[in-house]
């Protein structure tokens, strides 16, 4: 990939596959099911996933760990036999895996209109910059 004048990246050397690899993700498809992250006011995010056709016993949001959100869908056999002409609404099984940065805590979800809306916010004194105080010995 040639420079371009005035880039203020650093150089590579050695490692132009991953710079290859960084652009061709940066540009790759995000999967199913598809989704949005929102920003909010004080620190606060929304991801919102189009989960069409899932009801609520049918997806799961954990927490791995203190950085990983997990959500999941598994279709529910409904027992009815359907004849399709045209299948376009997809609901197949999934797993999306979200890293959260450190101090963001789930604290709820929301299925609304086929948009589960996933709550984040960030933990109070989570800023990174804590004073200590010094004891004298």
């Amino acid at each position: 990939m040639p420079r371009r004048s005035g880039d203020s990246r650093p150089v590579m050397v050695g490692f132009e596959f991953m710079e290859g690899l960084a652009d061709r993700m940066a540009g790759a498809s995000e999967g199913y099911p598809p989704f949005n992250i929102e920003a909010g006011p004080d620190g606060a995010y929304a991801l919102v996933l189009a989960v069409a056709g899932f009801s609520e016993d049918e997806l799961s949001v954990e927490i791995s760990g203190d950085d990983m959100l997990i959500v999941s869908g598994k279709s529910a056999v409904d027992g009815k036999q359907r004849e399709y002409l045209h299948r376009g609404i997809a609901k197949r099984r999934f797993q999306r895996h979200f890293a959260l940065a450190p101090g963001l805590e789930a604290v709820g979800a929301e299925l609304d209109n086929g948009l589960l809306r996933v709550r984040l916010r960030r933990r109070p004194g989570a800023d990174g910059v804590r004073k200590i105080k010094i004891i004298p010995t």
